[in-house]
């Protein structure tokens, strides 16, 4: 039987991307499946030569805040009260590696 483990969209535009959405089903959380999905959406992305990864988080989402944060994406922007619940967005930015310079 397949397994959805966890979901990543992302959207390229010249040499930047934007992950619109990620996620780990709930059952699998706390077990590193986050890490290897976003270190491997790091790795292709710099293949690709992508400079920069973007996304935007609820302030609120501390857990999903603290993962962005421990690989380096840092907040570059704030959306006031864009959440249904008046919470701000966190724009995140990280920039890339690009192997072929």
């Amino acid at each position: 039987a397949n397994l959805l483990i966890g979901i990543c969209v992302l959207h390229v535009v010249h040499d930047e991307a934007q992950i619109n959405y990620f996620v780990i089903s709930q059952k699998f959380r706390e077990r590193g499946f986050g890490s290897y999905l976003m270190n491997y959406l790091i790795k292709s992305c710099e293949k690709l030569n992508i400079n920069k990864l973007l996304l935007e988080v609820s302030q609120r989402n501390l857990i999903a805040e603290n993962f962005y944060s421990s690989f380096d994406f840092s907040t570059v922007g704030l959306r006031k009260n864009y959440y249904k619940d008046g919470s701000d967005a966190l724009l995140k930015e990280k920039k890339l590696v690009n192997n072929s310079l």
